[in-house]
């Protein structure tokens, strides 16, 4: 059983950043294709990018293209979501997943296998 733990949530005003850590403990993490997602309040949850197991490919979604990257450290269990030119839009909680398939498909339609408990980011406007 994969564990995740996210953090590095809180508020920022838009236009900042934001650095988002997960970890990742009981499983083979080089060996998950992982995916970043956030629900907005009310509204669904939706993908925001993912990476490759060797976080040499990654996808995201049309809404944070220039905007956010993912990164990851195999060496450590990590993947990061690194986030710029927030907007208030972007206020949500997110959440990293965990998949044993390899993807590279940002969609709602991709489904992970694991979840973390997900970490809220606020940007006021």
């Amino acid at each position: 059983q994969v564990q995740l733990v996210e953090s590095g949530g809180g508020l920022v005003q838009a236009g900042g950043s934001l650095r988002l850590s997960c970890v990742a403990s009981g499983g083979s993490f080089s060996s998950y294709t992982m995916g970043w997602f956030r629900q907005a309040p009310g509204k669904e949850r939706l993908p925001v990018g993912t990476i490759s197991r060797s976080g040499a490919v990654t996808n995201y979604a049309d809404s944070v293209k220039g905007r956010f990257t993912i990164s990851r450290d195999n060496a450590n269990n990590t993947v990061y979501l690194h986030m710029n030119s927030l907007k208030a839009e972007d206020t949500a909680v997110y959440y990293c997943a965990a998949r044993i398939r390899p993807t590279i498909v940002v969609a709602t339609t991709v489904t992970y296998d694991y979840w973390g408990q997900g970490t809220q980011v606020t940007v006021s406007s």
